[in-house]
């Protein structure tokens, strides 16, 4: 085993310190990572805070984080698509059975026997995974990705999670030229779904309830902006979308939007509303429908970062050092982050 510095919760009430926790030594199908960036996604603040303790009680120490970006540092005998310095990258995901028919079908995230990247049961060396917050990270190579040169590591990183979950939904859905998209919510999530619109080809419509972020919806590739409380603007654009992606995890109308889907047209929840009331009568009308979608697998993952480099697309991020992440969870509890936070891990060095 190594010793690896990083940043812990000890508690759902205490804040997030320095540490060191266990890396396993890289066995023969492994990648050893330096952890150069990570993002932080909002499922971090409540998973530390122990948020969703029906569903996924915290173990303590929690080391967060599930969207990094590092480069490779050492690779076992068995390892053939990575070597020493090769820029890597690792989502929310570090292993699954691959024997079922959602890994055999390339789809992980659905997998009954996955291993998340942090606060799961650790089958290498016990206890639970521990995540990005820390300087390296070691992960079978199944699980590893090529990040491609040209795009800024910083916001490379919350595309391993924000990227994914809004990239997967739209190719599942077949978002291309011509169709029209909608955007419901402009933050972490919904700003990347407005750049992968926009870059598929599609006409994307944002819906918000802020009339002052349009200037900003249209710079990252909107062509229409929506003020959802206004019922005119709504009522211009029913029955005419093919996809809307709803980005929102707050309660609401989620009918509003339905009803603006065209026949067929499909809305996808990305964002986790605790409840929604759904009218029959709103998706029996033109035999729309209501989906959910939870990130991607390995191979779409590799492909979303593939298109991202061809596209020269990354996350709108403000770069943080770890020392001031519990500054950063509570700025995310008031939205007040552009769009995503990425942690500069070289400052953990200074920790």
């Amino acid at each position: 085993m190594n010793n690896a510095k990083a940043f812990a919760a000890a508690g759902a009430t205490s804040p997030l310190a320095f540490t060191t926790i266990a890396r396993r030594a890289p066995e023969e199908n492994d990648v050893q990572i330096e952890i150069l960036f990570c993002g932080v996604c909002h499922s971090d603040l409540h998973q530390v805070r122990n948020e969703w303790s029906d569903a996924m009680p915290t173990v303590y120490p929690c080391v967060p984080g599930h969207e990094i970006v590092g480069r490779v540092t050492a690779v076992g005998s068995a390892v053939t698509g990575f070597k020493p310095g090769d820029l890597a990258a690792v989502g929310c995901m570090v292993d699954s059975d691959g024997t079922c028919p959602e890994c055999q079908a390339g789809q992980e995230q659905f997998c009954p026997n996955f291993t998340l990247t942090y606060n799961f049961p650790d089958t290498h060396l016990g206890g639970v995974t521990y995540g990005g917050y820390s300087d390296s990270i070691v992960v079978d190579q199944k699980f590893v990705l090529h990040v491609p040169e040209n795009l800024d590591l910083a916001g490379v990183a919350p595309l391993l999670c924000a990227g994914i979950t809004t990239y997967s939904p739209m190719r599942h859905w077949g978002v291309t030229k011509g169709k029209k998209v909608g955007v419901v919510g402009l933050g972490g999530l919904g700003h990347m779904g407005v750049k992968f619109a926009h870059a598929l080809g599609a006409h994307v419509v944002v819906f918000t309830t802020s009339p002052n972020k349009k200037e900003d919806a249209l710079r990252l590739g909107a062509d229409e902006v929506v003020v959802s409380t206004n019922p005119d603007e709504m009522e211009k654009h029913a029955g005419s979308f093919d996809f809307i992606l709803d980005a929102v995890s707050a309660d609401h109308d989620i009918n509003a939007y339905i009803s603006l889907l065209r026949r067929d047209g499909n809305l996808t929840l990305v964002g986790a509303p605790e409840k929604l009331s759904v009218s029959p009568f709103a998706l029996l009308m033109g035999r729309r429908s209501l989906s959910g979608s939870l990130i991607g697998g390995i191979k779409e993952t590799q492909e979303m970062l593939d298109f991202c480099g061809e596209h020269n697309i990354t996350a709108d991020v403000e770069v943080i050092p770890i020392q001031k992440i519990n500054e950063a969870y509570e700025r995310l509890l008031k939205s007040d982050v552009k769009y995503r936070f990425s942690i500069d891990m070289a400052s953990l060095k200074f920790a």
